[in-house]
C-alpha cells in the first residue's frame, strides 16, 4: 500500500488531535506518584480526552479494554490498567495514548519516574527518548523511511540496549495504524522516500536487557522476556519539506 499523503486540512486536523493528546500526557504526567492506581492514571487521561470532545483512539480498539495503556517496569507496552496495580517508588510508567479529533489519530507515549529511581532506570528512558531525536534527524523530505529506523537502532544498541523487534510504528491518519510500518532497528533496505505531507507514528522501545518480548495471557501486555526494564517513548510526526513537525509536543 502507498503511503497516505494528507491534505492540509487532514494536516490541519491531526495538529490539532496532536495538541489535545499532548495536554492529556501533561497531565496525566501530573498524577504520576507512588501510590496512584494505573486505573487512576488511565481515568484521568480519558476525562481530558473527553473534556475536548475527543475520542480515545484505543478504547474498544481490536477489544482493548480502556483508553490508555499503562505499562510499569518490565512492561513494554498495552499494559491493561487496573485498580489493584499501585505505583511504588522506583517504579517507571509508560502511558501511551491516542486521541481521535474529527475523524483523525494523534498517537504518543511517554515514560516517567515514579518517584525517585535508580541512574539506571533514569538513563534508559533518556536514551529511549534521545533515541527517538536521533531518528528525527532523518524524518526529511528525501530521506528513506528506514534511515530513521536505523538512526534508532544504533544509538540504543550503543549502550547496550536491546530494540524491541516484535512491535514497530506505524502511518497514522484516518485509521490509528496506517502504512507503512516503522520499525526501530535497521534493515536491509533503506525502505521508501520520505515525502511532504507524510504523517508518522515513530515509536522507540527500549529494553534495558535483551530485545525478546513475550504476550501476558491477557493477550494484551507485553514484557520483557528477561524481566528487564522497558521504556518508551513516541510521537505522531509530520514529514515536510524541512524539519519534521512533531505534532504531539
Amino acid at each position: 500500500m502507498p503511503i497516505s499523503i494528507k491534505s492540509e486540512r487532514e494536516i490541519e486536523l491531526m495538529r490539532e488531535a496532536g495538541r489535545i493528546l499532548k495536554i492529556t500526557h501533561e497531565e496525566m504526567a501530573k498524577a504520576v506518584k507512588p501510590g496512584i492506581s494505573t486505573f487512576e492514571l488511565n481515568k484521568i487521561g480519558e476525562e481530558v480526552i473527553r473534556s475536548y470532545g475527543c475520542i480515545p483512539s484505543f478504547l474498544d480498539y481490536n477489544g482493548y479494554p480502556a483508553s490508555i495503556c499503562v505499562s510499569v517496569n518490565d512492561e513494554v507496552v498495552h499494559g491493561i490498567p487496573s485498580k489493584k496495580r499501585i505505583l511504588k517508588e522506583g517504579d517507571i510508567v509508560s502511558l501511551d495514548a491516542g486521541v481521535i479529533y474529527k475523524g483523525y489519530h494523534s498517537d504518543a507515549a511517554r515514560t516517567h519516574a515514579v518517584g525517585k529511581i535508580s541512574d539506571e532506570a533514569a538513563k534508559l528512558i533518556e536514551v529511549t527518548r534521545q533515541s527517538f531525536f536521533e531518528g528525527m534527524k532523518y524524518a526529511r523530505e528525501g530521506c528513506h523511511l528506514y534511515d530513521i529506523s536505523a538512526a534508532i537502532g544504533a544509538y540504543a544498541e550503543s549502550f547496550g540496549y536491546g530494540v524491541v523487534e516484535d512491535l514497530v510504528g506505524h502511518g497514522i491518519g484516518q485509521q490509528l495504524h496506517e502504512d507503512p510500518q516503522i520499525p526501530n532497528f535497521a534493515m536491509k533496505r533503506r525502505g521508501p522516500k520520505l515525502q511532504a505531507g507524510m504523517t508518522l507514528a515513530i515509536e522507540p522501545m527500549i529494553n534495558m536487557g535483551g530485545y525478546e518480548v513475550e504476550w501476558l495471557d491477557d493477550d494484551w501486555t507485553v514484557v520483557t522476556l528477561d524481566g528487564s526494564l522497558s521504556a518508551h517513548y513516541e510521537n505522531t510526526i509530520l514529514i515536510t519539506k524541512g524539519e519534521p513537525e512533531l505534532l504531539t509536543r
